[in-house]
């Protein structure tokens, strides 16, 4: 007999705040009736550390005195034992998203040391002969949009090989020069400035952007992304537009809370 279990979210992005409602279905299809000890649904909000290889013996000793943080967690019974007709059944369901124990609802966040995850799981449970079907579905939580008006910081920056922190070996000489409209960026506004090479002993290949971060306490840098704003040997002098649009999964509102920060 073969059957299939689906959560679907009324919401296509799969985007929420904190205090909205989570809205959707429970999709079961089975070619014949079938029989089952009951239905659940489960919510649950968690920010789990992890350890890089970088990072063994660096924060150990942090990570083994932290254990989950749950943000958030509930649970319904959406169907008592018994018995479902062939076909499809469509399960309503819906959850209030409020915090438990005073706590708040921090942002989606999936990084290398620190992820901020929420996720529904729906358990069919069957009889001893027939195995228990279960299926997962993450969805996002976004904060609040800030009410107080933005302030942009620009700020300018020089790049030679003596500002380089990680160079092994000599670099040819060069001088590279720009500007960031603003060093605290909006999550949902993109990093815009310029950039243009003044000098440099060498053709060069290509010019790349990239937006990193130290996540925690571990003091390893992180590439979040990428992209490439010129392509071949760029004339000197000429300003460079950069515009990089934040990956939201991967990049969160700056955090800091008592035992974790981003």
């Amino acid at each position: 007999m073969s059957v299939s279990l689906e959560i679907r979210l009324k919401r296509a992005n799969k985007v929420y705040r904190e205090g909205e409602h989570l809205c959707g279905l429970v999709l079961i299809q089975s070619r014949d009736a079938l029989a089952h000890q009951g239905i659940t649904l489960s919510l649950e909000g968690l920010v789990n550390l992890t350890l890089s290889g970088k990072s063994v013996g660096v924060f150990e000793a942090f990570y083994n005195s932290v254990k989950p943080v749950q943000l958030i967690h509930s649970s319904m019974e959406l169907v008592k034992a018994g018995k479902l007709p062939s076909g499809r059944t469509e399960i309503p369901f819906e959850f209030h998203l409020v915090p438990k124990n005073n706590r708040e609802l921090y942002e989606s966040y999936h990084g290398v040391f620190i992820n901020i995850q929420y996720m529904l799981r729906c358990d069919l449970r069957r009889s001893l002969l027939n195995k228990d079907l279960s299926k997962t579905c993450e969805f996002m939580v976004h904060c609040q949009p800030q009410k107080r008006e933005f302030q942009p910081t620009p700020v300018d920056f020089t790049i030679t090989p003596e500002t380089l922190q990680n160079a092994r070996e000599s670099l040819p000489r060069f001088l590279i020069r720009g500007r960031l409209d603003s060093s605290s960026c909006c999550i949902t506004q993109p990093l815009t400035g310029e950039i243009q090479l003044e000098r440099a002993e060498e053709r060069i290949l290509s010019v790349c952007v990239f937006v990193g971060c130290a996540e925690g306490y571990a003091r390893d840098a992180t590439e979040i992304q990428n992209i490439q704003i010129a392509e071949g040997d760029v004339s000197h002098g000429l300003a460079i537009p950069i515009h990089m649009v934040f990956p939201r999964l991967f990049t969160c509102p700056t955090l800091h809370t008592h035992t974790f920060k981003i």
